[in-house]
């Protein structure tokens, strides 16, 4: 990583960091404050010393100075408590806001871009990277204000008790960032490469574990195992990069540390031994001046001992940021956020000149011009990679487009997302069902709904049928993936779910794909009726479905090569009259 990128990469972690400015600069007082506490502990002590050995004092009269020194411990335990919780809570909400960040980007791309990344790297990115942030905004950056200003405080204290103690703490100083700033140049990098690794391992891993009937059917289950051997090798391997320089950094802290400890342990020593006769201001060495300092020496580089330590957690947050801030910035074009929200009724469309384009600017469909007037049932079929799914995107608000593409005369970019989205009810072949149980599921697009809807809905899916089997009814839970339902009942809850949403568009992309006969025929009769009452748009492949259909599409590379009814488009040669005929020799 160059040096500019990770100027960069840095800027954006502190700009983010304005949003918690008032718990961050909480926890730097709190850090002060424990600064003052170990000074004061020093000076109680170094008296206490003083007044015991040199001065031979009864104990009685330091019984204040006793309690003092107990109350000073108090004190700095409960600073140093409350330190870490307040910084804990800066580095949770700056996670969740970087998280929400990530998640409403995600939500403009919406699923057609997600897809094109493994889900694996997504969790990745929005767990693991995300959650590496939080030592930075909890420890580093208050540290980095700490490892001047307590030092800083020390050196006030100690400068009047012995100049020369305190000038050898002063000189010293500076060799402490000096060589951690050379041991940690190549901690960012390699952080940067081992999420990158663990990005690809997730990623990969995922999907071959979703794939692994496939896998076995193939004879490709030992490759992929080893394959998997190889990059947790190498994920392993950079992982053991990242912690020796994290080692070697701690390593360079201490040892720079330990001797400029020792030099002013030396000084002091040769003073005593009447050796040395500077740095007292004429008056001479005390027991009291030397505990003093000799005291306060290892406090002086704890904090610069600390940002080193920590240091480790910057560049652990510089190699996330990475791929966060390449995420976020990239230049993606979207839908848009329009802002008009106005009434609809049945929904008609038009479009003109429209191209379908992906994220990243690629046409994937068109130009296309059409009119879909309000009420009417379109099918659209066409070969795999014909441009269907990328037009019902599109439509979902999905994927970016140029051209002219009309809702009841608004243009589609204008319109808020949220919105327009109110007016639609997608089915896909996929069923998700993310609630957890079965009335949650159907309630999902509709919380308000009544019991009288609810029912009306579920008997128009025909979830009535199976509704007897689950043992608590429509409070059982589904468990992950809706596990306790069969794909075909799982399409008939998000069927229930679609129309209790009363559409003014409905868009479906294969709904009855991968089903039984049973579930087949139950979806496409709830689907008939269903479609009837609103303007519907469906994708398909089961040509006999589509028969009784106002209007059919045929698309390919991207565009509207035949239009018609059913019985027109099967009676003239062409596209259509093949797929049938391709649908019956598979048969």
């Amino acid at each position: 990583m160059n040096k500019n990128r990770q100027q960069v990469l840095v800027r954006w972690l502190k700009s983010q960091s304005a949003l918690v400015k008032r718990w961050l600069r909480l926890s730097l007082l709190l850090g002060l404050l424990s600064g003052l506490v170990i000074v004061a502990q020093a000076w109680v002590l170094a008296h206490l010393l003083q007044a015991l050995i040199i001065e031979q004092q009864p104990r009685a009269t330091l019984a204040g100075w006793f309690i003092a020194m107990a109350a000073l411990f108090i004190a700095r335990a409960l600073a140093g408590w409350l330190r870490e919780r307040v910084g804990f809570i800066a580095g949770q909400a700056l996670r969740r806001e970087i998280r929400r960040q990530v998640l409403d980007r995600l939500e403009l791309l919406g699923p057609a871009w997600i897809q094109g990344k493994p889900a694996g790297s997504w969790s990745s990115l929005l767990l693991e990277q995300i959650e590496d942030m939080q030592d930075y905004y909890a420890r580093y950056l208050p540290q980095m204000y700490l490892a001047g200003l307590v030092p800083l405080l020390i050196l006030i204290v100690v400068f009047p008790v012995n100049w020369m103690a305190g000038l050898i703490l002063f000189c010293t100083a500076p060799l402490i960032p000096l060589f951690m700033a050379l041991v940690g140049m190549g901690a960012a990098d390699a952080n940067r490469r081992n999420f990158l690794a663990l990005a690809r391992l997730s990623g990969y891993f995922l999907d071959r574990l979703r794939g692994l009937d496939t896998l076995r059917l193939f004879d490709r289950a030992q490759a992929e195992t080893d394959h998997i051997r190889r990059s947790t090798n190498d994920f392993r391997l950079r992982t053991m990069e990242v912690l020796r320089l994290a080692f070697l950094s701690s390593g360079v802290l201490e040892f720079f540390a330990s001797i400029s400890i020792a030099v002013v342990a030396v000084y002091f020593g040769f003073s005593y031994l009447g050796e040395l006769h500077f740095g007292s201001y004429g008056n001479g060495v005390t027991l009291f001046a030397g505990f003093l300092v000799l005291i306060l020496a290892p406090e002086f580089f704890q904090p610069l001992r600390d940002l080193g330590a920590f240091y480790h957690a910057k560049a652990q947050a510089v190699g996330a940021a990475e791929s966060l801030v390449t995420f976020l910035d990239a230049d993606i074009q979207l839908q848009g956020a329009g802002t008009e929200t106005p009434d609809f009724g049945p929904i008609g469309i038009s479009a003109e000149q429209l191209v379908v384009m992906a994220p990243d600017g690629t046409a994937l469909a068109g130009p296309l011009n059409f009119t879909l007037n309000a009420g009417r049932r379109l099918a659209i079929v066409g070969q795999s990679g014909a441009g269907k799914s990328s037009l019902l995107n599109v439509l979902l608000g999905f994927l970016p487009y140029r051209g002219s593409l009309r809702i009841n005369g608004h243009e589609l970019r204008d319109l808020s997302p949220p919105h327009w989205r109110r007016q639609l009810s997608w089915i896909s072949q996929n069923p998700f069902l993310p609630a957890p149980t079965l009335r949650d599921n159907i309630l999902l697009g509709s919380p308000d709904a009544d019991e009288s809807a609810l029912a009306q809905a579920i008997e128009q899916a025909y979830v009535s049928e199976f509704l007897p089997l689950l043992p608590l009814g429509l409070d059982t839970p589904l468990g992950d993936n809706a596990a306790r339902l069969s794909v075909g009942q799982a399409q008939r809850v998000a069927l229930a779910r679609a129309l209790l949403q009363s559409p003014s568009l409905m868009l479906l992309d294969e709904p009855t794909a991968s089903l039984d006969a049973h579930s087949e025929g139950l979806v496409t009769a709830a689907l008939d009726r269903a479609s009837r009452r609103h303007t519907t748009v469906l994708v398909t492949h089961q040509l006999g479905d589509i028969r009784d259909f106002d209007d059919i599409w045929v698309m390919g590379s991207g565009q509207i090569v035949q239009q018609g009814r059913y019985a027109q488009l099967a009676a003239l040669p062409g596209p259509f009259a093949d797929l049938l005929a391709h649908r019956r020799g598979e048969l």
